[in-house]
């Protein structure tokens, strides 16, 4: 256990800012040149600040936990907060951080697809490092978990691609409608880290649709748009047991990916009912609290199905049974089980942790609606540079910060310790990052 004094000794000389400019360049060494280079809308002569200091100061808001825009260019609002990000940025002289309002005037005329760049980036770099080797499925698949949340509710309609809700009271009858922006997540799952590789806005077309739009319709653009962007990439799609139909299965046979999702009785019966049939009978296959059985009939193809109990933190026993195509064996049921239950990752490091800990997404930081999907796409770059720092910094690994003390920190540092040139010449210089 550290004691309070052995922190500030520790402390004392640790610039957080230069140690998370440290695992940037470590692992993003090239990300200040892709800010720069994405493709600006600006008419060119009443350009102040460019892409790269308007994007890098909303990495920096949301690397610090400033829940609003206006607290950020009021905490921002610091001379050596300013001279930081010059240095950084390689800037000969900015006077100024640009104010809330021009960026997102900036954003609301930003393509998404080019922030969505900038994530490909990062995510293939990661790929390239092959730090994350051994924690392919079966030694082979990426794990890439799919899931959707919402972002943002209105009492009033927002924009005509609100996906819409009505309620009913029970007692008075009122209807009440509530008009939603929801989004559909893919999270390549590595240990305890989840990074986004990809999202889909779940969203109307026009406020006239006869059908709205949904996860399962999603999906399908997402893997598309995924298939697109990582042609070879061996993937193992992991969902809950909204993904166990036809349609993803067919979709994963196409794109030679694999799938292992939840699976609940009511979701293919035909399935369930045989699998209860096998279980009853077959008794050779049993281990324990888990069965398995593999190459079930369903529609023109075969699926596998493993049962597991399990016990929870609390004490009870929970039974989970997962749907997939990778072959079930004695060696493997125990790992494939461990992989499918990884799904509420999503929820937990990923939604959870960027809803209520880290970035507050659901606060609208505009209201106009592509700069609303900007924002969110930030969030997702800020989130696997967040998740490297944290994991990857050798002194937060032994000091044990809470997120909020993680975002304090290096918002003082930030604001109140200059880069010096020596600590710009450092970061040119290699690191070793370890995640155990």
């Amino acid at each position: 256990m550290i004691t309070r004094k052995e922190i500030r000794e520790r402390e004392k000389n640790v610039n957080y800012f230069f140690e998370f400019l440290k695992i940037q360049k470590h692992f993003f060494k090239d990300l200040i040149d892709h800010l720069k280079n994405i493709v600006d809308h600006r008419h060119q002569s009443y350009i102040t600040y460019g892409p790269e200091v308007i994007l890098f100061t909303m990495i920096l808001k949301n690397m610090t936990g400033l829940k609003s825009m206006r607290t950020m260019s009021n905490c921002f609002n610091k001379e050596e907060c300013i001279e930081n990000v010059g240095k950084v940025l390689g800037l000969n002289s900015l006077d100024e951080l640009p104010h809330y309002d021009t960026i997102n005037d900036f954003l609301s005329g930003l393509d998404v697809n080019e922030l969505e760049k900038i994530r490909t980036y990062m995510i293939k770099e990661l790929l390239k490092k092959r730090s994350f080797e051994s924690y392919r499925i079966e030694g082979k698949y990426w794990g890439i978990i799919i899931d959707g949340t919402g972002l943002h509710t209105f009492r009033d309609k927002h924009c005509e691609h609100c996906l819409r809700r009505v309620y009913t009271n029970k007692e008075t009858g009122e209807k009440t409608v509530l008009y939603m922006h929801h989004v559909l997540e893919a999270k390549l799952v590595v240990d305890d880290m989840v990074f986004s590789i990809a999202s889909e806005f779940i969203e109307n077309e026009s406020e006239n649709v006869s059908k709205q739009d949904c996860e399962l319709k999603a999906f399908t653009r997402l893997a598309k748009k995924i298939k697109q962007t990582f042609k070879r990439l061996p993937i193992c799609i992991l969902g809950d047991s909204l993904y166990a139909c036809e349609s993803v299965f067919s979709l994963c046979n196409e794109y030679k990916w694999k799938y292992l999702c939840r699976f609940k009785e009511g979701r293919i019966k035909s399935v369930a009912s045989e699998f209860k049939a096998l279980k009853e009978i077959e008794h050779s296959k049993k281990q324990e609290d888990l069965f398995w059985m593999n190459d079930i009939s369903y529609n023109e193809r075969t699926v596998n199905l493993m049962e597991a109990k399990l016990e929870t933190k609390k004490g009870s026993v929970q039974e989970f049974v997962f749907i997939t195509d990778l072959k079930i064996t004695k060696k493997n049921a125990e790992r494939l089980i461990a992989v499918g239950r990884s799904r509420w990752k999503i929820e937990n490091q990923g939604f959870n942790e960027q809803k209520n800990n880290r970035y507050a997404i659901e606060h609208a930081n505009s209201q106009n609606y592509t700069a609303m999907k900007n924002h969110y796409v930030l969030f997702q770059i800020t989130d696997i540079i967040r998740q490297l720092y944290e994991r990857g910094s050798k002194i937060l690994k032994t000091l044990k910060k809470t997120a909020k003390e993680k975002s304090s920190v290096l918002l003082e540092a930030i604001r109140t310790r200059n880069l010096t040139n020596e600590d710009m010449t450092a970061l040119e210089k290699p690191i070793q990052v370890r995640f155990t």
